[in-house]
């Protein structure tokens, strides 16, 4: 039996879109584990909440990876679908991430910009030189917001769409993500997650046209997350 979305995780809903919040660790699709995934839970919270008999129609609008977490949006209707689609497809829309590295960074606010190739076998994406003819540029912006005793908390805003762009292009400013062993951290989160959250998506509504902002509060799980969570006090 599926497990219906708690509604306590639900961002923002509409007759269109639904926006959910995405734990650690948690799939947003199915895969070979078997782990109820993110979408199933949505779809479940739809079918019980509106009393839906059959097939309940939710379109996945984005996604993002399993260790992270933070704000993922749902289609409730195929217009919505389709219409939301187009919004991405011309970058019409604004996400912001949150990281958490170690110590401090050397610059206070910066652009990234690196040319990656992803390896598609490892599952994994690399800095390259920019004459290699696979890599494709990629470029971020970050600023760090705030400093607890030993790690930061970095605000990243994405210019361009790569495979784990934020991850490797962190990590290769020597600044990888806590809990991100692939990318170079030395330890684990305890729930195998990263410490990378979808904050915020910014959008014109594709039926109201009204500008929406989506929020996500941090993981309530991790200690150094909790020390953050004061900002969502300001958010």
């Amino acid at each position: 039996m599926s497990v219906a979305l708690e509604k306590k995780r639900i961002l923002f809903e509409d007759n269109h879109l639904l926006a959910a919040l995405k734990l650690p660790g948690e799939l947003v699709q199915g895969d070979h584990t078997g782990d109820t995934p993110l979408l199933e839970k949505v779809r479940e919270y739809i079918r019980i909440t509106y009393d839906k008999p059959g097939n309940v129609y939710t379109g996945l609008i984005h996604r993002l990876d399993r260790p992270t977490s933070g704000v993922v949006l749902f289609a409730k209707t195929s217009k919505a679908l389709a219409r939301m689609n187009a919004v991405f497809e011309k970058r019409e829309v604004a996400k912001t991430y949150w990281a958490l590295i170690k110590g401090k960074p050397d610059k206070e606010e910066d652009r990234l910009v690196n040319y990656l190739k992803k390896d598609e076998k490892k599952n994994k994406s690399f800095a390259v030189s920019k004459s290699d003819k696979l890599a494709k540029k990629a470029i971020l912006n970050y600023r760090c917001v705030d400093h607890s005793e030993s790690y930061s908390l970095l605000e990243v805003e994405l210019e361009t769409g790569r495979h784990h762009q934020i991850r490797v292009q962190l990590a290769t400013a020597g600044m990888s993500i806590k809990g991100d062993l692939k990318y170079g951290f030395p330890r684990s989160n305890h729930d195998a997650s990263i410490s990378l959250h979808a904050r915020s998506i910014s959008f014109e509504h594709p039926v109201s046209g009204e500008h929406l902002k989506i929020t996500a509060p941090v993981p309530e799980g991790d200690k150094v997350w909790r020390y953050f969570s004061k900002l969502d006090a300001h958010k």
